[in-house]
């Protein structure tokens, strides 16, 4: 079964950066759509950043020009486990929230929504003080 399991949130000041990790394992199909979704206190979950298996990505138009999403290219978690990376740069207050990696086995080319994911990891914190 799809196991995802992230690491690499902290606290940063603001202008600061961070890079997540997700390690991805289990899938049944080659194709798929992974990404990052994160969820402050008292609001929904949205899309962060989104990458497919022929390299595709997607970003939230909050997140542009200071996030980069990239993974193991040479690597497919339906074999061998493969890590999602989100690197984050120019950090601001409002890119606090827990982060998480979601994927759907079977499936390229999904977009930003949460509904459209089955598998998600357990969620690393991201803390971006002024």
């Amino acid at each position: 079964h799809v196991h995802l399991v992230e690491s690499g949130g902290g606290s940063v000041q603001a202008g600061g950066s961070l890079r997540l990790a997700c390690a991805a394992s289990g899938f049944t199909y080659t194709s798929y759509s992974m990404g990052w979704f994160r969820q402050a206190p008292g609001k929904e979950r949205e899309g962060v950043a989104i990458i497919d298996s022929v390299g595709d990505t997607i970003y939230a138009d909050s997140v542009k020009g200071r996030f980069t999403i990239s993974k193991d290219n040479d690597e497919n978690p339906a074999y061998v486990q493969m890590n999602l990376y989100l690197e984050m740069d120019s950090l601001k207050p409002e890119d606090n929230g827990m982060y998480y990696c979601a994927a759907e086995d079977g499936v390229y080319g999904l977009g930003l929504g949460a509904d459209d994911y089955n598998h998600w990891g357990q969620g690393t914190q991201v803390t971006v003080s002024s």
